[in-house]
């Protein structure tokens, strides 16, 4: 079975003809527990969302701030595995149709084994992955098996990333490229600020050849923020404000129904860009 890469680009591409940006919501597997997380998944698709990445939980997740950490570390101490990740996406993805990506760090891949991993990723359903600290000149063996499995290759660049990098990043990379908006890890901001504009206006001059969408992660947390970062990016992601959701929720149902809820506000937000 080929993966979903083709899903995610006429999902974002439709998203660009109705005018607006698509929303894109990270919540980790087995968080908070393997069934309940495939749960919250399935709710921020209902809620509005166009494209969720699930979150391959990690020990050492450099790039996510305190509320992620917690999340992993629940999903971790509740004994998932990566086999509780495939079964995350193809459940996820059996239900709704929509793209889902595996967002993870190099390690458990490398691991795992890179056949093996893209192999079942593809079996699954999923779209693709989010790669965060696979350096692209390293990348090589990683998108040989992405490409043959028809798996998108999502790399992250920062505002520090010189026009060269980007260039390398947008040339090597497929179905979007993430740009952080800010230096630091993930977590809810007052302000995502100018840096992301910018950053995706440098990317979008690097990689013209490319023509890959620019979808801007890091920080955004309500529909205002939603709507401002969608005035220039092509998609929103929101991450660690969905897992507050469920954090902060009483209870597993209560949880859900945050997720539900917080996606259909950051929908309406993608949709009165500010």
């Amino acid at each position: 079975m080929s993966g979903n890469i083709q899903l995610l680009s006429d999902t974002l591409a439709g998203a660009r003809a109705e005018g607006r940006a698509a929303l894109i919501a990270y919540l980790p597997a087995g968080f908070p527990t393997v069934d309940g997380g495939i749960e919250a998944i399935k709710a921020a698709f209902d809620g509005g969302a166009d494209v969720v990445e699930v979150g391959l939980p990690h020990s050492d997740p450099v790039l996510d701030g305190p509320v992620i950490q917690t999340a992993d570390d629940i999903a971790l101490r509740g004994g998932v595995k990566i086999a509780d990740v495939m079964r995350t996406v193809k459940e996820t993805y059996e239900a709704t149709g929509k793209p889902v990506l595996v967002m993870t760090y190099w390690n458990p891949i490398d691991r795992y084994g890179v056949e093996r991993f893209t192999a079942e990723l593809a079996e699954a359903g999923g779209a693709g992955c989010i790669l965060p600290d696979l350096p692209v000149q390293e990348s090589a063996l990683w998108r040989e098996h992405a490409e043959k499995h028809a798996l998108a290759t999502v790399f992250v660049v920062a505002p520090s990333s010189k026009d060269a990098r980007l260039a390398e990043i947008t040339a090597a990379g497929s179905g979007f490229v993430y740009a952080a908006s800010l230096m630091g890890v993930t977590g809810t901001r007052e302000s995502v600020g100018a840096q992301a504009q910018d950053l995706v206006e440098r990317t979008r001059v690097a990689g013209a050849g490319a023509d890959l969408p620019v979808c801007v992660g890091l920080g955004v947390s309500n529909a205002a923020q939603a709507a401002e970062v969608a005035g220039f990016a092509d998609g929103v992601i929101v991450g660690s404000a969905f897992v507050k959701r469920i954090l902060d929720a009483p209870d597993d149902k209560a949880g859900v129904e945050g997720v539900r809820a917080l996606a259909g506000e950051l929908a309406k937000g993608v949709r009165r860009q500010a």
